[in-house]
């Protein structure tokens, strides 16, 4: 990509001194609309409306090894922007782990701090893959992602973790191993997973309601865990969206009747038993038709026993009736998520 980029000066008719010394460290992109665009690779503003898109480059500058500078470049930008705006302040950290789709543990990291305005801001400071969730080595990551940055543990005045043992646990945990270093780094568990946890504890202490999420649970089990019943699932919902799409029964837009699955629904995961009743409710029919086709030919008797189970309870107005309730129950505190 050298071929594109080359030092540009300025005279000093034209610019102070320190816009000089700046511009030293420019790098100018030619750009074949007959003008030449100057993306300061080294220095690039924090704010995004003040960088050059990267869709305004023509195409024989859109290459991989170009989109990745620029890319490094803005997240250089706004974390030398994020550690500026902290300073020599006290901070907190907020930390969040979870298995992406390649199936690798991720952990999260934001900032928490009082900007130079006054104002309580949060800002999200990266991604770290880790090869063990235990504390010892996500407190050696977060710790590594601080000393790149330059903040010190000594400055650390709070902590906001979920209520897994790793994170929270009294001796072992993460907080506490931050604990025994910063004894003025105050562990807050997170506020929207209490809130997750106290809805289902409550919820599942009436019989019918506990019901319900147990049939959920099964029901996925039998038709979300295998891929055979998964595609006929899929299949199925397909046909049926084709179906009413054509009868005028469902409305037509950029981003409506996507592809969805089952999906299972988890206490500490926020929202998942609120996402997993609505996509219950999208594709009933569909789950209905696929345990009908598993009393038929299920792999063995208990497994067709068991989808016959559910087929009935399913189709009861008991359990209708609570997967409507508790759609709109959990949808008030949905938004919070």
């Amino acid at each position: 990509m050298e071929k594109y980029f080359k030092k540009i000066s300025q005279s000093s008719n034209e610019t102070s001194k320190k816009d000089k010394e700046q511009s030293t460290k420019r790098i100018c992109v030619k750009i074949e609309s007959s003008r030449n665009q100057e993306v300061d690779l080294e220095n690039l503003p924090s704010d995004p409306g003040l960088r050059i898109p990267i869709y305004e480059f023509s195409p024989n500058i859109q290459d991989q090894k170009f989109r990745r500078r620029y890319t490094r470049a803005i997240s250089i930008a706004i974390t030398n922007f994020i550690k500026e705006e902290i300073g020599e302040n006290y901070f907190s950290l907020l930390v969040d782990e979870a298995r992406d789709i390649s199936s690798k543990e991720q952990m999260a990291i934001v900032v928490r701090f009082v900007n130079k305005k006054g104002m309580v801001v949060e800002c999200f400071l990266g991604i770290i893959h880790v090869a063990e969730t235990t504390a010892r080595m996500l407190k050696k990551s977060i710790e590594e992602l601080l000393s790149t940055y330059g903040l010190s543990i000594s400055k650390l005045r709070g902590q906001g973790y979920d209520g897994a043992s790793n994170m929270s646990g009294e001796f072992n945990g993460l907080k506490a191993l931050f604990l025994n270093e910063n004894n003025a780094a105050y562990y807050i568990h997170c506020f929207s997973h209490q809130l997750q946890l106290a809805l289902v504890y409550v919820a599942k202490n009436h019989v019918q309601i506990a019901l319900l999420f147990s049939v959920i649970s099964n029901m996925m089990n039998i038709v979300g865990v295998s891929c055979k019943r998964c595609d006929q699932l899929r299949d199925k919902q397909r046909e049926r969206t084709l179906m009413e799409l054509q009868n005028g029964e469902l409305v037509t837009g950029q981003g409506l009747n996507q592809e969805i699955t089952l999906k299972r629904s988890g206490d500490t995961r926020w929202g998942s038993h609120y996402e997993s009743i609505i996509r219950l409710i999208i594709m009933f029919p569909s789950v209905i038709d696929i345990l009908e086709v598993v009393v038929e030919d299920g792999i063995s008797s208990e497994q067709k026993g068991e989808a016959f189970a559910l087929l009935g309870t399913m189709q009861s107005f008991e359990f209708s009736f609570c997967l409507l309730l508790m759609k709109d129950i959990l949808g008030i505190t949905a938004e919070l998520s």
